[in-house]
């Protein structure tokens, strides 16, 4: 249990890194960006997806990695443990969708809640920047000569 712990207050950290440096790119680079303002909405957008679908797969890995090689818990299901699988579980966590075909057993059962609670977190500051870029860059596209 205690490599469980270990592991989550890991990823805890390794996974805010990720976002905290996703964000703060788009930050630095979005200003200077030369496209119309309402087109660097999808720039955020598609990074924003980027940096969680990166984070799933840490998440994914780490699982995979205590199942496989660290013998922390299984993973059950009608389909079986394989890394996909761990993928999957991850994303649908991370999300909190949690369809329930998948189930952790043992100590990765931890980890499962933690990465729920990091999921809805790291998702809630994605919103926030969303909305922080949407009042900035929504109504600041010049006039076209048409109107």
């Amino acid at each position: 249990m205690l490599l469980v712990i270990l592991a989550c207050t890991l990823l805890i950290s390794v996974t805010t890194v990720i976002h905290y440096e996703a964000l703060r790119g788009l930050s630095r680079r979005l200003p200077a960006l030369h496209v119309p303002n309402r087109s660097k909405l999808l720039v955020v957008i598609f990074s924003a997806f980027i940096a969680h679908a990166l984070e799933i797969g840490v998440y994914g890995g780490a699982l995979y990695l205590l199942v496989a090689d660290l013998g922390a818990g299984t993973l059950e299901g009608r389909l079986g443990f394989s890394l996909i699988n761990c993928l999957y579980f991850s994303a649908e966590t991370y999300t909190t969708l949690g369809f329930g075909d998948l189930t952790p057993v043992g100590p990765v059962r931890l980890l499962a809640g933690v990465e729920a609670l990091n999921g809805l977190l790291l998702i809630g500051w994605t919103a926030s920047y969303t909305y922080i870029a949407m009042e900035r860059f929504w109504h600041t596209d010049p006039p076209s000569p048409d109107t």
